[in-house]
C-alpha cells in the first residue's frame, strides 16, 4: 500500500527551482518504498499571504497523522530574506494534526556586515530556531554539528545530503577523450557575487592556459549567459575554446559534464547541500572547490580537491595538477563515483528518508 506524503514549498524560484527539482527526484526515488510524495505550494507571491494561508488551512484538514516535508530557504518564504511567517506555517500544520519535518536547504542565516543584513541575520536565526522547536523532525542537508547556531544537536535532528538534480548520470560512461583538457563550470551566482566568481574563473583559466596551452572551458547554467561578453573579453588572445550557455535541461547537463575533465566550483564553499557541485561528483568528475565551515563528509569522501578561498594561487595550482596528471585525475574520478553511489544517489537518499520517517 502506497502511503501519501507531502512536500510543502514556498514561492517558486525562476528560471529554475532547485528545491522543486529536489522534491521531484526524491519523490520518484521514494516510490519503491511505497511512499507517494505530492508537491504542494504556499503561493503567497501570487495570491498574498492571507488567501494562501487560508487555502493551506483547508488542505491540511486532510493531513492528520501525515508527514509533511516543509522545505526551508529564506527566499522561498520572503521576498527579501525576512521569513517571519515561516514558523506560523509550521504551527498551522501542527494544529491540523500533521507530522512536520522541516528540511533545511538554507542551513545558516545570511551573514554580511551591512546594517540591513545584520537585521536579516537575526530574523533568519530566530526563524530557524523557532521552526526547529516546532517541528517533529528537522532534516539538515549538512551535518548539524557543523552549524554555528546549534549549541547541541537535538534528537529530532537528522542529516541527509542532497542529490544531483540529474537523470541517471551513472549510466554515462563517456569521458572527454580529446587531446584538449576541458574544464566545466556549472552555474554562476547572480549580482556582485557572480562578478567576483567570473573574475576568479578568468584568473584561474588564464593561468592554466599559460602553463598548459590549449584548453576548453564550458560554462553553463543559471546566469552564465549574462557573463559571456566578460568571459570572452577576458580570454581574448588565449588558446581557450569557450562555450557559454544559460539554463539547460538536466539531461544536457549530464552530457556537458561528461565531456569535461574537471568541475571548477567557486560558488562559495562546497558542501553536501550544493547540488551544482554534487552534479560533478555524480558524473564522476574531479571537483576543485573552496572549503568552508559546511565542508565535511561525505563531500570529503569524493574526488574533491579543497583549497582555501584566502589563497588564490592554490586554486590555480590545483587546476594545473588535475589537468596535467592523468593518473591523479583518474584517482579523483574514481573517488567521486564511489561517493556518488554510497551517499548522493537518489535511491540511497530515499532509503534514508524511508527509514527515518518510518521509525518516528
Amino acid at each position: 500500500m502506497t502511503n501519501p506524503y507531502f512536500a510543502l514549498l514556498g514561492r517558486k524560484d525562476v528560471p529554475t527551482d532547485a528545491v522543486e527539482e529536489y522534491c521531484r527526484y526524491l519523490g520518484d526515488a521514494l516510490q519503491p518504498h511505497e511512499f507517494q510524495l505530492q508537491i504542494r505550494r504556499v503561493p503567497w507571491e501570487l495570491h498574498g499571504w492571507r488567501q494562501s494561508v487560508r487555502a493551506l488551512r483547508l488542505q491540511s484538514r486532510a493531513w492528520r497523522d501525515t508527514w509533511v516535508l516543509v522545505q526551508y530557504t529564506a527566499l522561498a518564504w520572503s521576498a527579501r530574506g525576512f521569513p517571519v511567517k515561516f514558523p506560523s506555517i509550521v504551527r498551522l500544520l501542527k494544529s491540523a494534526g500533521a507530522r512536520v519535518a522541516v528540511v533545511f536547504h538554507d542551513v545558516e542565516p545570511f551573514r554580511s556586515p551591512r546594517l540591513i543584513d545584520r537585521l536579516r541575520y537575526r530574523v533568519q536565526l530566530r526563524t530557524m530556531r523557532r521552526a526547529l522547536d516546532l517541528a517533529d523532525l528537522a532534516i539538515f542537508t549538512v551535518p548539524p554539528e557543523n552549524l554555528s547556531w546549534l549549541k547541541t544537536v537535538p534528537a529530532k535532528a537528522a542529516f541527509i545530503p542532497v542529490g544531483a538534480n540529474l537523470p541517471f548520470p551513472e549510466a554515462l560512461a563517456s569521458r572527454n577523450s580529446g587531446d584538449t583538457p576541458a574544464v566545466g563550470v556549472f552555474g554562476i551566482t547572480g549580482g556582485e557575487a557572480g562578478a567576483r566568481e567570473t573574475q576568479i574563473i578568468l584568473d584561474t583559466v588564464r593561468h592554466a592556459a599559460h602553463k598548459l596551452g590549449k584548453l576548453r572551458l564550458a560554462i553553463f547554467g543559471r546566469h552564465a549567459e549574462l557573463r559571456e561578453s566578460e568571459l570572452r573579453e577576458g580570454l581574448r588572445d588565449l588558446p581557450v575554446e569557450l562555450s557559454v550557455e544559460g539554463v539547460v535541461e538536466s539531461a544536457k547537463v549530464v552530457q556537458k559534464l561528461s565531456l569535461c575533465d574537471v568541475l571548477l566550483f567557486v560558488r562559495g564553499p562546497i558542501s553536501s547541500r550544493r547540488s551544482s557541485g554534487i552534479a560533478g561528483i555524480a558524473c564522476g568528475l574531479p571537483v576543485i572547490a573552496y572549503s568552508g565551515s559546511e565542508t565535511g563528509a561525505p563531500i570529503t569522501d569524493a574526488g574533491v580537491v579543497l583549497v582555501s578561498p584566502d589563497h588564490p594561487d592554490d586554486l590555480k595550482d590545483a587546476l594545473i595538477r588535475v589537468l596535467s596528471n592523468a593518473a591523479y585525475r583518474m584517482e579523483l574520478a574514481a573517488l567521486s563515483r564511489a561517493a556518488y553511489r554510497n551517499h548522493f544517489a537518489w535511491p540511497v537518499i530515499a532509503a534514508r528518508f524511508s527509514t527515518l520517517l518510518n521509525t518516528r
